[in-house]
């Protein structure tokens, strides 16, 4: 009886040091994922360390780079906020330094101009005429997209 599931491939060190340079010059990746994937491949131990610290000297591996792209990306294109990267990068197991760094490497006008464009874009689509109740709505949806309670009722109130 065969699986849905392809059957693993196991490779050796050069097989799969081959293979996860690939796959970081596909896309950015933390060390956590690549790491993830080398299990896959079926390697352990020194030899998955060995790889990792080949990646890392020949900068195929930037755990900096990847927390600062990530954080670009996220907020440029997905508009989220600083709660949601950070909660995103400790997934992808960046070290906390790392996120400071990259989180506050987002400009605080541009920050600040996303949120005022979210909530003004929510806004027209709210159907609710009692005035608490959608400031409760918009409050939750920027919440959702990760910004910070403080700074939403900041806008809001000046509104």
């Amino acid at each position: 009886m065969k699986s849905d599931k392809q059957e693993t491939q196991y490779l050796d060190k050069k097989q799969a040091l081959a293979k996860a340079e690939n796959f970081c010059v596909y896309q950015e990746r933390s060390q956590k994922e690549v790491r993830y994937k080398l299990v896959e491949w079926g390697i352990r131990g020194n030899e998955l360390e060995e790889i990792l610290s080949e990646l890392i000297i020949n900068n195929f591996l930037n755990e900096e780079r990847f927390a600062k792209l990530y954080t670009s990306g996220k907020f440029h294109i997905n508009k989220w906020g600083r709660i949601k990267i950070k909660q995103g990068l400790k997934l992808k197991g960046v070290p906390d330094k790392m996120i400071q760094k990259a989180i506050y490497s987002i400009d605080d006008d541009d920050y600040l101009q996303a949120l005022r464009r979210l909530l003004e874009k929510k806004d027209q689509f709210l159907v609710e005429k009692n005035n608490i109740k959608r400031k409760y709505k918009l409050t939750s949806y920027l919440q959702g997209r990760g910004f910070e309670r403080e700074l939403i009722q900041e806008v809001l109130n000046i509104e």
